[in-house]
């Protein structure tokens, strides 16, 4: 069995928003992998540069003239090797020379190529055989701010998260029953909702932040009655897109109110308190750790979650366990470059105590391998949407992983209430 690389091929594809992006295959002695790269709309500042000046076609340029030529004769299960190798060619902080998306696919690429080598799952490549715990999926089911177009919520994302399934394929199950739920509810109350839906698959609708949060807690409400265990909801407020940083405001368009620091920090702890919230995502703009702090150490019973704030960088979310910013932390990929200093980021996370949640991108590709990752790195949340084919391929993977692993399946231990 050999892991040794023998060719790296980089082609252009597209993601689900008809979006150019880059693909690459990973092609060893005796397997092969294959990885796409996504692309966010909002984007923290501190994320990697996705490509370099000449976009996806120099990535690909860049892969056949100096990555290719560095990787071929490597060993695909030598993941630190080969991401270090991409750092060093790249030789910047940021990926601005290969791209950040390209240094993702290509990781992502040889760690699926050797566990292919071995006749293995990826989950199981990188987690080993013991690993056998499915996370809870968290599920935009109603989209606002840069996500939605028109009268839609100035709040981004309202999402599900049925904490309280025993199998995934019955969280999975629970999350489409809510997503239907609150369509329903949109066409009761608004009879021009014409069941639009954003890249996430979430419905977009001429409805404000407090319709939106009743209908969330309406919705969930009723699939936990029907299915017998808790569902609960969240929101990601992607604040630093509401942020004014000449007016120090944070702005809701649709609402028509500006709020200080101070009152957005009030703000989102009466959305908590009144809609028992156990998720807020990104309250505060990227920048501002002593507001995570404040509102981590005032709530209970809430996981206070950090995207652009931290970006999946070991560094950034390091200063914020010392200002105890948070107690859990989006992990994208694609925003620090490799597996490796993915995965370096993860371990400081548990280390301290935070809660790791796998994310999607909402321009994402049909590439399954972040369930995997959820899977084999013991992340308890994934947030991978609910509907939509980018979407439904890391729900259908991990949903086949669950069949996998069979009675040893079980799900991750996630401490809401």
């Amino acid at each position: 069995m050999s892991t040794v690389i023998e060719d790296v091929i980089a082609r252009k594809v597209f993601n689900i928003r008809g979006e150019e992006t880059v693909e690459v295959d990973v092609i060893t002695t005796s397997g092969f992998g294959r990885a796409s790269a996504p692309s966010g709309e909002s984007r923290g500042k501190a994320e990697v540069v996705y490509y370099p000046p000449g976009g996806v076609d120099e990535a690909i340029k860049k892969v056949e003239e100096l990555i290719a030529p560095e990787l071929i004769g490597l060993n695909a299960d030598h993941q630190e090797e080969i991401d270090k190798t991409l750092h060093e060619i790249d030789n910047s902080t940021d990926f601005r020379v290969i791209g950040g998306n390209t240094a993702f696919a290509v990781s992502l690429a040889s760690a699926e190529a050797a566990a292919n080598s071995y006749g293995m799952p990826l989950f199981q490549y990188l987690g080993g055989y013991v690993v056998r715990e499915l996370p809870y999926p968290l599920g935009n089911v109603i989209s606002g701010g840069r996500h939605a177009y028109g009268k839609t919520p100035d709040i981004q994302e309202f999402l599900a998260l049925p904490y309280g399934a025993e199998s995934f394929i019955e969280a999975a199950i629970a999350n489409v029953k809510i997503h239907r739920k609150a369509k329903e509810i949109l066409k009761s109350r608004d009879k021009l909702f014409c069941g639009g839906r954003s890249d996430e698959g979430a419905w977009i609708a001429n409805t404000t932040n407090q319709e939106a949060m009743e209908i969330m807690a309406k919705a969930c409400e009723e699939v936990t009655n029907e299915m017998g265990f808790k569902c609960g909801f969240g929101v990601d407020i992607a604040a630093s897109s509401l942020w004014n940083p000449e007016t120090r405001k944070y702005v809701y368009e649709r609402e028509g109110k500006e709020r200080d620091p101070g009152e957005q920090l009030e703000f989102i702890r009466q959305l908590i308190d009144s809609y028992n919230l156990v998720y807020v995502e990104d309250p505060f703009q990227e920048e501002d750790y002593e507001s995570f702090s404040e509102l981590t150490r005032k709530v209970k019973n809430c996981l206070i979650c950090g995207d652009d704030i931290f970006v999946t960088n070991s560094d950034r979310l390091s200063y914020g366990i010392k200002m105890h910013a948070a107690n859990a932390v989006i992990i994208k990929v694609n925003q620090v470059g490799t597996l490796t200093d993915a995965l370096e980021t993860i371990e400081t996370a548990k280390r301290a105590g935070y809660v790791p949640v796998v994310a999607h991108r909402s321009g994402d590709t049909c590439d399954w391998h972040i369930a995997h990752l959820a899977v084999a790195f013991k992340c308890p949340i994934i947030k991978t949407g609910i509907v939509g084919g980018g979407r439904i391929a890391k729900i259908n993977e991990l949903i086949r992983v669950e069949e996998f692993l069979d009675d040893r399946a079980k799900m991750a231990e996630l401490q809401i209430t």
